[in-house]
């Protein structure tokens, strides 16, 4: 038998999940948390084949659980199942620990065929996010120099907005280190030395608007 532990914060996906699987006669739901401090407990303590893990939940998020878990060194194999497809989510949660990212809209069966293949040492992506991933390197490819990226953007438009940088990770679900290697990207691209810089650069070349333009 599998043995699996959902972390996930609502009680109607959870108990979802855990029929599906357990339907199949092939796992076992050993533990569920609907918190990532529990979450990081009970996988600490079970020690599971497979966690899978929802990037959105309290105490921390998934993104943070996935970084206990690959300090904790645990043989457990975690897979993301997520409404979140932005390719800077999915790249930050790969980088973490995840082996396999899956969308919340996908099929029951994808869930299934994910699971063996990570159990096979395999990495298992969404065939929508592997597409986004596709698109997103190669807007980045041709649109090299001062024009940001997609995900650039979104940050900036936060800075323009007043939020910090710790904000801007908790708000897009990112790491902190992350957040600021953007932000010296976004300043080289527009160079830039300083945050009021930035803002007048932005908003007068017309990269983000301010509130009521």
């Amino acid at each position: 038998m599998i043995r699996v532990v959902i972390a996930e914060d609502h009680h109607i996906v959870r108990e979802g999940l855990r029929v599906l699987l357990e339907r199949t006669g092939e796992i076992e739901i050993v533990g569920e948390a609907d918190d990532g401090d529990k979450a990081f407990r009970l996988i600490k303590e079970l020690c599971p084949d497979i966690a899978l893990i929802d990037m959105v939940m309290p105490t921390f998020n998934g993104n943070q659980l996935l970084v206990k878990l690959k300090e904790l060194g645990l043989p457990t194999i975690p897979i993301v199942l997520s409404m979140y497809s932005e390719p800077e989510v999915v790249r930050e949660a790969l980088k973490n620990g995840a082996r396999g990212y899956l969308l919340k809209s996908a099929v029951f069966q994808e869930l299934m065929i994910a699971i063996r293949a990570c159990l096979n040492n395999k990495t298992y992506l969404s065939p929508a996010i592997s597409q986004l991933l596709v698109e997103d390197y190669i807007t980045e490819k041709e649109n090299p120099g001062r024009n940001l990226t997609p995900r650039e953007i979104e940050l900036l438009q936060l800075i323009v907005k007043g939020y910090k940088n710790r904000e801007i990770a908790e708000r897009l679900m990112i790491a902190l280190k992350t957040v600021e290697n953007h932000r010296a990207n976004i300043m080289k691209k527009l160079n830039v030395t300083n945050t009021a810089e930035l803002i007048v650069t932005a908003v007068k070349e017309g990269i983000v608007k301010l509130d009521g333009q």
